[in-house]
């Protein structure tokens, strides 16, 4: 039996002392759970800050080691039944620790966005970890859940009022407060990087299939329309930054499923402006934002100069800041004769309260919820599907359908 239920790795960066903050104060009673990281000295200044939230804390475990010592880690993963990180960006800083938990058959949670990396995981782990019993969900924040889970209720809705599945689906953005985390800006910097070293990354980026599994990376999706368009109604919509990790994640659902969806499914990732002059503003401001970053980003003069005025891994907003961010997303699913709409809804930061709760929930549903029994390298909705949505609802997070 392990000793630990869930090990927090990385919980002495910004978004690690929120997944260990939400569990301090909504874990139950009965959770065997530890920090690790790399810091000694960080880790129990951690531990002293839960301790304050939680007297019960002030004992809690701490484990250390170094993202690339092996040895290390294969001691830490040995002793848990799940290990949830937060360490990125997981290209430079994750294969050990999927390697090690692949290899002690065990579950794992991440923060992840990174699709060349998730490929070579992918590649290099599924049959192994399918073999050894090992459940490793990537994407368990804002990118996915939201996408990945919405997505998924929508699709048991269809199927439960109409006996098939919607053939074509688009999450809207109608409402999202808050900034991007440092982490995420980092592991964005990292993939423009290797975008730039290596042709095979570029052609992976440009595949809509990219994360499917190897003989089924085809379908009838194309690239995301990085221009501004309008829907049926009428309003503009301008091209969502999450979208390039989001809809291979859905895809990925899709497959590691069966094809519940169907393999003529299609599905793409909007953010919805007013109809008229406002909203095309909005919308050219947003595509025309989006496409100068990552210009930007792969420009050394102008990069330098981002990076002074965008956050840092471990930087990230105050309590209040957090509290007051939000977000409201609808997919809005069809198929011949009928429609359906899920909204998935938080009233937290998406990129950083939403997130460690998300995060949170989902170590917790890996480590003590009976859910699926799929192993390998797998997505939110196919390890955890209706479980987790349940747990977030419960957790204050909307599912729901019209």
């Amino acid at each position: 039996m392990s000793r630990y239920d869930v090990v927090v790795w990385g919980a002495t960066g910004f978004t690690g002392r929120l997944v260990a903050e939400y569990l301090a104060e909504h874990r139950p009673d009965n959770l065997r759970w530890a920090l690790g990281g790399r810091s000694e000295q960080k880790l129990r200044e951690v531990r002293t800050g839960l301790a304050a939230l939680d007297s019960r804390l002030a004992d809690l475990p701490i484990l250390v080691g170094d993202s690339h010592d092996r040895a290390a880690l294969d001691a830490i993963v040995t002793q848990t039944r799940v290990m949830c990180t937060t360490v990125g960006p997981y290209a430079r800083y994750g294969s050990e620790l999927v390697a090690a938990c692949v290899e002690a058959g065990i579950g794992y949670c991440d923060l992840n966005g990174e699709v060349p990396w998730m490929r070579r995981m992918i590649d290099a782990h599924h049959d192994r970890a399918k073999q050894k019993g090992a459940r490793i969900v990537f994407c368990c924040g804002f990118d996915s859940i939201p996408s990945d889970l919405g997505c998924f209720l929508l699709q048991q809705t269809a199927r439960q009022r109409h006996d098939r599945a919607c053939n074509r689906a688009v999450l809207y953005v109608d409402r999202m407060r808050g900034g991007a985390s440092g982490g995420t800006v980092a592991s964005m910097m990292n993939i423009v990087d290797e975008a730039t070293r290596d042709r095979e990354v570029r052609r992976l980026l440009g595949d809509p299939y990219a994360l499917n599994p190897e003989a089924e990376r085809s379908g009838p999706d194309h690239n995301e329309e990085l221009k501004p368009t309008r829907t049926e109604d009428g309003r503009w919509t301008a091209p969502f930054v999450m979208a390039a990790i989001n809809t291979r994640i859905v895809r990925r659902s899709n497959a590691l499923l069966g094809y519940p969806y169907g393999r003529d499914f299609r599905y793409a990732e909007r953010v919805r402006f007013a109809a008229g002059p406002k909203g095309w503003l909005g919308a050219n401001a947003m595509a025309a934002g989006i496409g100068g970053l990552m210009a930007g980003l792969a420009f050394a003069p102008t990069r330098t100069l981002l990076e002074r005025v965008l956050p840092s891994p471990g930087e990230g907003p105050s309590r209040e800041q957090r509290e007051r961010g939000s977000f409201l997303l609808r997919i809005e699913g069809d198929g011949p004769g009928f429609s359906v709409t899920a909204r998935v809804e938080d009233s937290s930061d998406p990129g950083y309260g939403s997130t460690a709760k998300m995060l949170a929930e989902s170590a917790l549903c890996l480590a003590l919820d009976k859910s699926s029994s799929r192993t390998g390298m797998l997505t939110p909705a196919s390890a955890m599907g209706m479980t987790l949505i349940d747990r977030l609802r419960r957790a204050g997070l909307t599912f729901d359908v019209a």
